[in-house]
C-alpha cells in the first residue's frame, strides 16, 4: 500500500470519527428543553406517594437497572455519558472526552498499518481500543469514587441523626453534611442543597442525586426520608437503624471479597497468561510470531483466539460476580 493511499485513509477515518464527535458533541436543543420542562414539572409537584413508589421499585429492581446500564454505557447515547462522566467528580466535558478516542483511535490505527496490518483491522483494534481505554478509565474513576462515598456514607448518617437529636430539622442537617464532610460525600450533599434552594423539593433533589450515584446504599436513603415525611415517626432512630445496616452490609461485601479473592486470582492470570506469553516471545524472536500481523489465516486465527477468550473471561467474570 502506497503512501498516498495510506494517507487518503487514514484521512477518511479520521474524518468519519470527527463527524461521529460533533453528532454527540452538540449541543441538542430539543433536549436541553425536555430537561427544563421536567425539572419546572418536578419542582411544582406535591404526589410524593407516587415519587416513593418509584423509588421502591428502582431500588427492587436493582440488578436488572444495572445490567441495563452497563450495556447502555457502551451505546452513544449521549446523556448516558454525561452522566457517567459527572459520576467520576472530574469536570470533563462530552466533547473533550469524545476527541480523546478519536485520538486515540487514529494514533492506534495509523501505528499498526504502519506495521503491515491491513486497514481495516487496524482500524478494528483501533476503534477497540480508542473507545474500550477511555471507557475503562472512566469506570475505574466511577468505582473509586463510589467505593470512597459508600465507606463516609454511615459516618455521614450518625452525623446528621446526632443533629437530629439536638433539635435541628432535616434540612439543616444535610447542610452540615455538605460543609463538614469531605470528598464525594460533601459534594453531593452540597449539590442538594444547592437544588432545594433555588425551589425544588428536598425529595426531588435527593432522588436526582440517587439516580447520579447509582447506588442502592443512598437509595434506601431516600426512600427512608420520604417514608418518613409520609407516615411521620422518630426520624434519628430510623436513620440510625439504616447506618447499621449499611455497615452490616459493607462487612458482608467484604467477608464476600476475601471468599472469592483465589477464584479471582486464577482468573486473572488464566487471562493475562497468552498475552504475558505473545509479547515475551515477540520481543525474544520476533520472525517467529511477526504473521500473525500480515498473514490473513492467522490473523483470523488470533482473533477467533481472542474471541473465545473473551467468552470465557466473561463467563469466569460471572461465576466470581456476587450481589447483595
Amino acid at each position: 500500500m502506497s503512501f498516498w493511499m495510506l494517507t487518503a485513509m487514514t484521512a477518511i477515518i479520521f474524518a468519519m470519527l470527527v463527524t461521529m464527535v460533533q453528532l454527540y458533541a452538540s449541543p441538542s436543543t430539543g433536549k436541553a428543553r425536555s430537561r427544563r420542562l421536567t425539572a419546572i414539572r418536578e419542582r411544582h409537584t406535591g404526589d410524593t406517594e407516587a415519587m416513593m413508589a418509584a423509588q421502591m421499585r428502582k431500588t427492587i429492581n436493582k440488578t436488572l437497572l444495572q445490567s441495563n446500564s452497563r450495556i447502555a454505557s457502551y451505546l452513544p447515547n449521549r446523556k448516558v455519558l454525561e452522566n457517567r462522566l459527572k459520576r467520576t467528580g472530574k469536570a470533563w466535558p462530552i466533547g473533550k472526552f469524545m476527541w480523546t478516542n478519536v485520538g486515540i483511535v487514529t494514533l492506534v490505527a495509523l501505528l499498526l498499518t504502519l506495521k503491515g496490518m491491513p486497514i481495516f483491522f487496524s482500524l478494528a483494534v483501533g476503534s477497540m481500543v480508542g473507545i474500550g481505554l477511555p471507557h475503562m478509565a472512566v469506570n475505574f474513576l466511577i468505582k473509586k469514587r463510589t467505593k470512597k462515598f459508600n465507606e463516609n456514607f454511615p459516618d455521614a448518617i450518625d452525623l446528621m441523626v446526632r443533629g437530629l437529636k439536638s433539635g435541628l430539622p432535616i434540612s439543616e442537617t444535610l447542610g452540615i453534611v455538605a460543609k463538614e464532610v469531605d470528598g464525594p460525600i460533601g459534594e453531593e450533599f452540597k449539590a442538594v442543597n444547592e437544588r432545594i434552594r433555588i425551589g425544588k423539593s428536598m425529595d426531588a433533589s435527593l432522588q436526582e442525586t440517587a439516580d447520579k450515584i447509582g447506588t442502592p446504599e443512598f437509595q434506601f436513603f431516600v426512600i427512608t426520608l420520604a417514608i418518613q415525611r409520609e407516615t411521620g415517626g422518630n426520624l434519628a432512630e430510623t436513620l440510625g437503624n439504616l447506618s447499621d445496616v449499611l455497615r452490616k452490609r459493607a462487612q458482608m461485601k467484604l467477608k464476600i471479597k476475601a471468599m472469592s479473592s483465589e477464584a479471582k486470582a486464577s482468573a486473572y492470570i488464566v487471562g493475562a497468561l497468552p498475552f504475558f506469553v505473545f509479547i515475551i516471545v515477540y520481543m525474544t524472536n520476533p520472525s517467529y510470531i511477526s504473521g500473525f500481523f500480515h498473514e490473513e489465516r492467522l490473523i483470523m486465527t488470533g482473533l477467533g483466539g481472542l474471541v473465545w477468550m473473551g467468552i470465557g473471561v466473561f463467563i469466569m467474570k460471572k461465576m466470581i460476580s456476587f450481589e447483595i
